[in-house]
Order: C-alpha cells, then sequence, then structure tokens
C-alpha cells in the first residue's frame, strides 16, 4: 500500500517537470499542451490557448498513438507532451501513465495552470457554465 503523497512522489522519479516559461516555449516549438481538467475547473479558472482539452477520463485513449480512438496529433511514441491541471498533481500522475504507455516523453508542468496564470503567460475564459 502507498498513499497518494507517495504515488504522486514516484511519478515524479526522474522526470523533468518544466515550469510556466519552459513549457510556453515548449508548446510554441511544437510539444502537445494537454489541458486534463474538467470544464467545471476550466471555467471557474480558465484555459490557455492553444492547449487540447483532454479530460482526464479519456487521456490514454486520445494520446494512445495506436489506439482507434486516438487524436490526429498522437502520431507517435516520440511525442513531446505536456499534461497540466490546476496545481500540478493530478498531472503528474497522468503524464506518469502516458510514459507507461510508451510516450517517453511526456512529462507535466510544474505549478499546473495556476503556476502559468501567476506568471502572466496567456489565458482565456473557459467555456461557459452550462
Amino acid at each position: 500500500m502507498v498513499t497518494v503523497d507517495e504515488l504522486v512522489a514516484r511519478s515524479r522519479e526522474g522526470v523533468h517537470r518544466p515550469g510556466p516559461q519552459e513549457t510556453r516555449t515548449a508548446q510554441l516549438a511544437g510539444a502537445l499542451l494537454v489541458d486534463i481538467r474538467p470544464a467545471a475547473q476550466r471555467t471557474a479558472e480558465g484555459q490557455i490557448p492553444g492547449a487540447l482539452v483532454i479530460e482526464r477520463n479519456v487521456l490514454e485513449w486520445r494520446l494512445d498513438p495506436t489506439g482507434s480512438h486516438r487524436i490526429p496529433e498522437a502520431t507517435g511514441y516520440d511525442l513531446p507532451v505536456i499534461v497540466l491541471c490546476s496545481a500540478g498533481y493530478a498531472s503528474s500522475l497522468a503524464a506518469a501513465s502516458l510514459r507507461e504507455l510508451g510516450l517517453h516523453r511526456a512529462t507535466d508542468l510544474d505549478g499546473g495552470f495556476l503556476a502559468w496564470a501567476e506568471a502572466g503567460l496567456p489565458t482565456e475564459p473557459g467555456p461557459l457554465a452550462g
């Protein structure tokens, strides 16, 4: 048995987690920035222009390069993927899951959307509450 804190720590072992500025540079260079937050959270906090929205419950299906439910951007296992959540905890677990699928360059934004916004990087309103 492990605690969730131990699981998060394990998912981060040996992984470079870029901060907001480095993530922005990677996004502009073609890395996939993937927002796994649910719509309600994106509505409350905002979102990052150009980030792909793939909610956590379907992430692996959409990014598996060999899967029948993949998105067009899931072109191969060498794809640079940076996952983000609100504060950078759920995204660490999600990125670890992607690495288990073979996406060896998958990582997550250190500090999540909140760190991005605090750094003054571009944001936009999230979806309208329904």
